[in-house]
């Protein structure tokens, strides 16, 4: 069996236009999230494969972010495997926060990462 290493960059990386791919729950995203991500939870994630692989047609690769690593890691390496050009964000949503990366939040107050 190949170990193929998981693809990951920096925050800083991630272009102002690229697709992320917010893959955390529906009252993280509401705290605060990227602007102009696509969101679709984990739990959510199989089911919603359709919206991912069109998504990365029209956009060229998905950055994979949660808010620390973890579950981005691991919908990252099933991307991969199935053949899609995806990284995961390395730090996630408290590094994009951290690096003053844009944030929205819904019903438009304060944006943060909980």
């Amino acid at each position: 069996m190949n170990f193929v290493p998981l693809p990951q960059v920096d925050v800083a990386a991630v272009p102002a236009d690229g697709l992320v791919l917010d893959v955390r729950e529906d009252d993280e995203w509401a705290a605060g999230h990227a602007e102009g991500a696509l969101h679709i939870p984990m739990s959510d994630f199989v089911a919603r494969f359709g919206e991912v692989t069109e998504a990365v047609a029209e956009n060229g690769k998905a950055f994979v972010i949660c808010r620390v690593g973890g579950r981005s890691a691991q919908v990252t390496q099933y991307l991969v495997q199935q053949g899609i050009d995806a990284v995961n964000v390395d730090g996630g949503m408290l590094a994009w926060e951290s690096a003053g990366r844009p944030m929205v939040a819904d019903g438009g107050g304060p944006a943060f990462v909980v």
